[in-house]
């Protein structure tokens, strides 16, 4: 089972598919962290979450190779944010076909996977290059994600919605 968490920042999708992972699992789950710490900002971000979460979750810490964890995990997985590990994988030179060959080894494993992504491109396009490729990437791979998903639900004002 894929299902997907999309939202603009701050509009309550982690919070709802923290929810959702947990009412669906039989066991303690596994939180899949894609973020690296590139300032002490993003540091207290990521302490701030975890506080949140508390020890509901096993949290292990991966900022490029999602289908490794998950193929040798069994349960639910809530992957943590696909925006992030897109970033990252643009960072450290991998392609959009790198990313979109994880996704499919993912699905193609019958993992109970649980992605959450920022819809980034309800915005002006911007005048950097680069942010433009990371937006036309996020979009496209939520895109990839929301067809290869049984439920798509997209949160705003804390509120998610399912779409699919």
């Amino acid at each position: 089972m894929l299902a997907l968490f999309i939202g603009g920042i701050k509009s309550g999708k982690s919070k709802n598919a923290e929810e959702y992972v947990l009412k669906h699992s039989k066991n303690r789950p596994i939180y899949l962290a894609t973020n690296e710490f590139f300032d002490d900002e993003m540091k207290d971000r990521v302490a701030k979450h975890k506080a949140l979460r508390g020890d509901a979750f096993n949290t292990i810490e991966e900022p490029l190779h999602l289908d490794r964890v998950i193929f040798s995990h069994d349960g639910i997985i809530l992957v943590e944010c696909v925006s992030m590990w897109i970033n990252n994988m643009l960072y450290h030179g991998y392609s959009e076909a790198d990313m979109i060959k994880q996704i499919d080894n993912i699905s193609y494993t019958g993992a109970d996977v649980v992605f959450v992504i920022n819809d980034v491109g309800q915005s002006v396009v911007s005048e950097n290059e680069l942010v433009r490729k990371f937006v036309d990437i996020n979009g496209r791979i939520s895109q990839y994600i929301a067809l290869k998903s049984e439920e798509v639900y997209n949160a705003v004002a804390g509120i998610a919605v399912k779409i699919k």
